[in-house]
């Protein structure tokens, strides 16, 4: 009992205090540095990987490009080698040779269905054609764009008989080497599509991994407050077998419930919560009332609602989250001196849950910045109670939170918005 007795003491020696304020920051610090460098870790190795789906792609980008523009040149040839054949052709066509053998001249020439030719005579007059559209053809003008474009394709052939009727081959690339043109663009666009699933499911991935890494820190906070919880929880039995004072009794009580709340809070995270039907105001007031007793009392706090009783589905303890949340940035925002006013206002669907201060205000820029994970205008801050908020308001209880108003110098209003049950 001894023993008992000497801890039991401790709380009226003031350096006990300091001692438990020294050890409450470096364990919070310890927390702080640990999920630092769990997330850095973490970051430097999906950063590794990212770099090196990059490097692959751009690889592969090379890869496809450098054999298309081989295969491209390789077709070209060929088309190049298939002109001169029927360059050679036409030749003997005009060697004037009535006894020659032209059967085969002629069978090359006609085997030409693909690749759009035009033979024109030295004097520049158009001679014959083939592989032009045949109504087109009968513009004289859609002939002769058809020449300047073959001029600026290739080069011409030219075909002669000992220096004489010299006539010169103009042609084009066949249909399928200008659409293997685009072909390159299409597997870019394929590569980019298959880049973007790619980097939509690593944003995807990368976001749950996150999600799993506050969950599991959320889970772990919450399994080592339950330790002191536990044993607080004995020490206020054995104050009361003492006879201290009740009221520095209930006190404690008041704080070992809320270490309880937190607990439960922390633990909720990460797996969907329960909501039931609770009555909206009782809720609010109760997280209302624990912080204006805590607060400054240069803080005129006001509470307001039209009707005592408004029931919603809420899960009670992670409303309440919100609502101290708000109330912590509202007091942090006047610096401790101001007034503050939270009102219920009960309409014909929706329950509509304001809290207004005569802070400091901000910007209308970050009127939809402030809800993102770690921003944050305070010096001290992680950036992560208004961002807990809104997933709470917004993805467990179907509702809307946003800055209603602000204003520099002036202050800010927060609305929350729920269905009625």
């Amino acid at each position: 009992m001894s023993t008992i007795f000497s801890v039991l003491s401790l709380p009226k020696n003031d350096n006990y205090f300091f001692y438990r304020k020294d050890t409450i920051k470096i364990t919070n610090e310890l927390y702080k540095e640990t999920f630092i460098f769990v997330y850095m870790n973490f970051l430097s190795k999906t950063f590794l990987f990212k770099r090196i789906v990059v490097l692959i792609s751009l690889i592969l980008v090379s890869l496809i490009l450098w054999n298309t523009y081989i295969f491209f040149q390789k077709f070209k040839n060929e088309e190049r080698i298939k002109m001169e054949i029927l360059a050679a052709a036409q030749k003997e066509l005009n060697t004037g040779d009535l006894n020659a053998n032209v059967d085969l001249s002629l069978k090359v020439i006609e085997n030409n269905k693909s690749i759009p030719m035009i033979l024109v005579a030295e004097n520049g007059t158009i001679e014959t054609f083939q592989n032009l559209d045949t109504i087109k053809a009968l513009d004289k003008k859609y002939v002769q764009n058809q020449l300047l474009k073959m001029k600026s394709e290739n080069k011409p052939i030219a075909v002669s008989y000992k220096g004489k009727n010299k006539k010169f081959i103009y042609y084009r690339n066949s249909d399928l080497l200008h659409k293997l043109t685009y072909y390159p663009v299409a597997l870019i666009l394929i590569l980019l599509l298959f880049l973007s699933v790619i980097y939509l499911f690593y944003s995807s991935n990368k976001a749950a991994e996150t999600n799993k890494l506050w969950t599991g820190m959320a889970k772990e906070t919450a399994h080592q407050i339950g330790t002191p919880l536990s044993s607080l929880l004995g020490w206020i039995a054995i104050l009361k077998m003492e006879k201290v004072d009740d009221k520095y009794v209930e006190e404690i009580q008041k704080d070992v419930d809320r270490l309880n709340t937190i607990a439960n809070r922390f633990s909720k995270i990460g797996s969907a919560p329960e909501l039931k039907k609770e009555n909206i105001v009782a809720v609010t007031k109760q997280a209302f009332d624990y912080l204006e007793s805590r607060s400054s009392k240069q803080i005129t706090f006001s509470f307001a609602t039209s009707d005592p009783v408004i029931i919603t589905n809420l899960n009670a303890a992670l409303f309440g989250w919100v609502i101290e949340n708000l109330i912590k940035n509202a007091i942090d925002a006047m610096l401790g001196k101001g007034a503050l006013q939270l009102r219920i206002e009960d309409t014909q669907k929706k329950v509509k849950i304001t809290v207004s201060d005569t802070g400091k205000g901000m910007s209308k820029k970050l009127f939809k910045q402030i809800f993102k994970p770690g921003f944050t205008t305070k010096k001290r801050g992680w950036g992560l109670g208004l961002s807990l908020s809104k997933r709470i308001v917004t993805d467990y209880h179907r509702g809307k939170i946003v800055v209603q108003k602000s204003e520099i110098g002036t202050g800010t209003t927060f609305e929350i918005l729920l269905d009625k049950a």
